[in-house]
């Protein structure tokens, strides 16, 4: 399925998106502990953003560790495969390739929107950008694309 077959779905429960949003905000391990918050979820997009932290920056104490919005752009670009299941918590997705380009040093809040490119029967593959909110102004912090094994039951 490509994107606009996945957006022609039947919208996703509100119990879906409940148990999407507490999986990922309260559930999680480490997605909690980065204070990753679930803002949408719908068929084909998802968007999820965690909010600037001391802990989580470079020993320059001004700019967030990229690792973390590689950890964004991993995470949204999974659930938002799992938007092209029938039940989005049913199967799994486990990652196969993952590209990040940094485009400039993130300074504030993160946001991350991933969208669906293909749904395939075991493939997936997803775009995201991160962007970054410091004082109200935004930019695009990081760009990039992924693979996802898809386990449908």
């Amino acid at each position: 399925m490509d994107r606009s077959e996945v957006e022609a779905m039947e919208p996703l429960s509100a119990a879906a998106v409940e148990l999407v949003e507490r999986r990922i905000e309260e559930e999680h391990g480490y997605l909690s502990w980065l204070n990753t918050s679930v803002d949408v979820v719908e068929r084909g997009r998802v968007v999820l953003s965690i909010p600037f932290d001391d802990k989580l920056t470079n020993s320059d104490g001004g700019t967030i560790h990229g690792g973390v919005a590689a950890t964004l752009v991993d995470t949204a670009g999974g659930i938002v495969q799992r938007t092209a299941f029938e039940e989005p918590l049913s199967g799994g997705v486990a990652t196969v390739n993952l590209n990040a380009n940094y485009l400039r040093p993130a300074t504030g809040d993160l946001r991350a929107e991933a969208t669906i490119v293909r749904s395939g029967g075991s493939i997936g593959v997803s775009d995201m950008t991160v962007t970054s909110s410091t004082n109200g102004d935004a930019a695009e912090v990081v760009v990039g694309q992924g693979s996802f094994r898809l386990f449908r039951e």
